[in-house]
Parts: C-alpha cells; sequence; structure tokens
C-alpha cells in the first residue's frame, strides 16, 4: 500500500511502499504529539513512535547495538516541554521541516539499497543522517551513530534475520504538565548530560565560525535556561536542571568547562 504524507504546496511523497510498521510508526508519533500537546509532529516524536513500536528491523538494530530504548524516552519527555492543553488538536497535524528531512531522507536511504519499499530501519536511518534535529541528537547521545546502524541494518537485512520483539511499553498515564516538578534523580542526570553536550557543541560550532559567544543565564523552578549567542542570526537554548551549577561569569562569558 503506497502511503501518502504532504510535505508542502507541490510536493508530496507517493508511490512510496511504506510498510505496515512505517505508517504505524508515524500514527504513534501524531499520538505523543497530541500526548504533549504539540501542534506539529517533529523528529523527537519521531523516535517516540519508534521507541513505542517495539518491534522491527530498527527497534532489533537498536538493541543489538545496545541502544536503551526506554531511555531514550526517558531523556526525551525530561527534555521536550510540553505545551499548553488549548483544545482538541486537529486532524492532521503539520510536520516539521525537519520531520518532512526525515522521511524524504528514509526514501533516499531505501533507495540507495535498492530496496522497493521504506521500512522502519530507513526512517532510523533517516533520522541519523538528518543529523541536527532532537531526535538525531537524543539517538546520537544514546551512543549510535550512522555509519554502526547502516551496518547492522545491512547485515540483518542481508541475512534475512527475523527481527525481535521488545516487551510492550506501559501506556502514560497522562500527559507531563507544561511546567512540570523537578524529574527523578535519574532522568536529571541524563538531562544534564545531554545539555552538557549541547552546550560544548554550540562552542564548537563559535570556534569554528570564528566567534566569540555571549551566555545568558535564566534560572527558574523548572531549571537553568542558558542563551547561547554565537552571532547576530545565531542564537541556541540549552536547558539544565535546576542543581546545576553551570558556571556562567556575569560578564556573559563561557563556564569554564
Amino acid at each position: 500500500m503506497a502511503f501518502l504524507v504532504q510535505l508542502g504546496r507541490s510536493r508530496q511523497m507517493q508511490g512510496y511502499n511504506f510498510t505496515e510498521h512505517v505508517r504505524r510508526l508515524l500514527a504513534m508519533a501524531r499520538e505523543e504529539a497530541i500526548r504533549l500537546h504539540h501542534e506539529y509532529v517533529g523528529t523527537e516524536h519521531i523516535v517516540l513512535g519508534l521507541v513505542r513500536l517495539r518491534e522491527g528491523v530498527a527497534v532489533t538494530v537498536l538493541h543489538n547495538l545496545g541502544i536503551d530504548v526506554d531511555r531514550i524516552r526517558r531523556t526525551i519527555d525530561a527534555t521536550v516541554k510540553a505545551g499548553q492543553p488549548e483544545g482538541r488538536p486537529g486532524p492532521d497535524l503539520p510536520y516539521t521541516s525537519r520531520a518532512k528531512k526525515v522521511l524524504e531522507l528514509a526514501m533516499t536511504e531505501a533507495r540507495e539499497m535498492h530496496h522497493t519499499y521504506v521500512g522502519s530501519e530507513h526512517l532510523l536511518l533517516g533520522l541519523l543522517r538528518e543529523e541536527r534535529g532532537i531526535g538525531a541528537q537524543v539517538l546520537v547521545d544514546a551512543g549510535l551513530s550512522l555509519a554502526a546502524a547502516r551496518q547492522e541494518t545491512l547485515r540483518l537485512v542481508g541475512a534475512g534475520t527475523q527481527p525481535i520483539q521488545l516487551p510492550p511499553l506501559p501506556p502514560p498515564l497522562e500527559p507531563p504538565p507544561a511546567a512540570p516538578p523537578s524529574p527523578a534523580k535519574s532522568v536529571d542526570r541524563d538531562r544534564e548530560e545531554i545539555a552538557w553536550r549541547r552546550l560544548h557543541h554550540a562552542l564548537d560550532i563559535s570556534q569554528r565560525l570564528g566567534t566569540r559567544p555571549t551566555l545568558s543565564l535564566v534560572r527558574d523552578a523548572t531549571g537553568n535556561r542558558l542563551t547561547v549567542s554565537l552571532g547576530p542570526d545565531l542564537t541556541l537554548t540549552v536547558e539544565f536542571p535546576p542543581d546545576v551549577d553551570i558556571g556562567v561569569k556575569p560578564t556573559g562569558e563561557p563556564p569554564n568547562a
């Protein structure tokens, strides 16, 4: 069955044979966006859909490479802020530009592998190949690389290995609030680790651009929001747990880390 995803006014993904796993995964991604009160489907929701899928080649790849899919879900829930519940979402949530790019790259991966279908494994590779979305960042921070995922995918598909099926996840009891209380310590550690990596990534970008970053910090009950200005048109935001000492100097210079 061909699967149709609207990409824009003049572009559509049609004529591609999306597997049942991919159709279920994208439906779950939309459900995750609704759970988080988001008005769009982003790469983070696609990863959450992949985690919920619990079966298929992509899940087998993650399992074989030692990636903890349950930790991925906890990390996203701890770092992605929920929106405000404002009415019932429409029937068709739009995909973000990065999510659309992931789907396009998934089709590219399938085409380059000479596959006549787009499966969950191609979607996983598309997430990693996109590189810059939240989904890719979380997967990379969990220890996954595009090269390793592609190699394991080719091994599994070439060997005709039967995909595994993980135990089902318990459904979330309720959407996380827009301003959640401090998360558990284990989740805080995951959140802090990702935040430090993003900060160092931002400083690396600044070094490559030859600019001097300016940092500004806002503290509230939910955490420390650090804004990194790399230039007039480039600003990144990194969120740390509330009890983390970032070490930002009053002058706005980078922390000693």
